[in-house]
């Protein structure tokens, strides 16, 4: 009886990796996306609010790093506690609820007045924020077929470009428009809260969520709903042996000695790239300022630079179905290291923007093929917390990240600190060598 159980389980899951990339697929990347364009706006709006409130409410260097790494420490427990949610309660039923959580803390930072008030609620939109994002990639990636699985989640990861261009133009045109600019910001950023009502009924729970709860009849009707997608005009295409990676779900922890090795780099991966990238780009308008640029001017040079984001992963999207994940991962991390040390250089107004475009767009190409890798290295009942541990890990980063920014611009220079950035890249790219590729590998069970 348990063999019959197991084998249609297999079938169910052989199924959904066999299909082609259908509507309903790309439903579900475009309804999930705009939740993760909406974390990005979040993340990208406290960089202009940051420098309008500085001179506003005259915050000193360390009460601006409390204010940024009060998000990143509500980011790493919620992604940490947001994965083991997952495998428990369901993805998707996480992925809606950590919405309602940062859209109503974002909407809410609209209406203080002081530092500490703004503090407290910025934990809370980070929880929802570090929750959602391994949560969302898990879900996606469970969702998709084999063949296009890593390249539908770094098109999960580039709706942050779009998130982050949002975030820019608001930041461009709403924050300095008038005293209360960045109230009508973070006004927008309520948004996600009512967004999630719409998105619980369009996505459809994880099969192999299901399955692992025993929930067949769900998973069944899941899969069935993709068939008829096909049915309406797209072809079955036949279903083919895949390659099985090589832990199963007999791995009861995150730290076995199946899967140690792999979780400590991907740990370090995590953190590194956390550093580098927030350490950057949350600051890098307020660096612009102190160098002497405008605050319109330093703004217009960031919205220049989040356009270089798109094609970063677009390229990434393309290579790691190609090149496979670890190829693709090395090689924007090692690009984001020389475009690092290149902006650390840069004194005009042509080679900052340059070296700008560059880092973002090895940088967040990267962060594309790292939200790709992360779900594959566990299995079903772990993924959810194997993939909120790694994120949780790396905001941790995100926490020291703005203390160390303002620590070293205080004792060296804007170079050297970014030839730490770019060490930090260069790290990342290093501990790929204990990273299993799992290109072509249907998702373990």
């Amino acid at each position: 009886m348990n063999t019959d159980i197991h084998t249609a389980e297999r079938d169910l899951t052989d199924r959904m990796d066999s299909m082609p990339l259908t509507r309903k697929h790309r439903r579900i990347l475009g309804a999930s996306g705009i939740g993760w364009a909406f974390d990005a706006m979040d993340v990208g709006l406290i960089t202009y609010v940051i420098a309008v409130l500085t001179d506003q409410w005259g915050l000193s260097g360390t009460e601006k790093s409390w204010i940024v790494s009060a998000g990143f420490i509500g980011m790493a427990i919620g992604a940490a506690a947001g994965g083991r949610l997952a495998d428990r309660f369901g993805r998707r039923t996480i992925f809606t609820a950590t919405l309602i959580i940062y859209g109503i803390a974002t909407g809410l930072s609209a209406l203080v007045s002081a530092v500490i008030p703004l503090v407290i609620l910025r934990v809370f939109v980070g929880l929802g924020l570090g929750a959602e994002l391994p949560v969302a990639s898990t879900l996606v990636a469970e969702l998709s077929p084999r063949k296009v699985r890593g390249s539908v989640v770094v098109w999960l990861e580039a709706f942050w470009a779009i998130g982050w261009m949002i975030a820019a133009v608001i930041g461009y045109y709403v924050v300095p428009a008038s005293h209360d600019g960045w109230r009508w910001a973070f006004a927008v950023g309520a948004l996600p809260a009512l967004y999630a009502v719409y998105l619980r009924s369009s996505i459809p729970e994880s099969v192999r969520y299901l399955l692992r709860r025993g929930r067949r009849l769900e998973a069944e009707a899941v899969v069935e709903s993709f068939e008829a997608d096909i049915r309406k005009g797209q072809k079955q295409t036949s279903r083919v042996p895949v390659a099985e990676p090589d832990v199963t779900s007999a791995a009861r922890s995150i730290y076995s000695p199946e899967l140690r090795k792999r979780t400590i780099a991907l740990w370090a991966i995590w953190f590194m790239v956390n550093f580098a990238y927030y350490g950057a780009f949350i600051w890098i308008p307020s660096i612009l300022v102190s160098e002497g640029h405008s605050l319109v001017q330093s703004f217009g040079f960031t919205l220049i630079m989040a356009l270089a984001q798109l094609p970063g992963y677009a390229t990434a999207a393309i290579l790691i179905e190609r090149w496979g994940r670890r190829p693709t991962l090395a090689l924007f991390l090692l690009g984001s290291a020389g475009s690092a040390v290149a902006f650390g250089l840069a004194s005009t107004h042509t080679t900052i923007i340059i070296a700008g475009c560059l880092l973002s767009f090895f940088n967040l190409g990267a962060w594309g093929a790292l939200y790709a890798i992360t779900p594959e290295l566990y299995p079903t009942s772990l993924r959810g917390r194997g993939s909120g541990a790694a994120t949780g890990f790396g905001r941790l980063a995100s926490i020291v990240a703005p203390f160390a920014v303002t620590a070293l611009l205080a004792a060296t220079s804007k170079g050297i600190l970014f030839a730490v950035f770019a060490s930090a890249f260069a790290i990342a790219a290093l501990a790929l060598i204990w990273i299993p590729e799992f290109k072509g590998a249907s998702l373990q069970r």
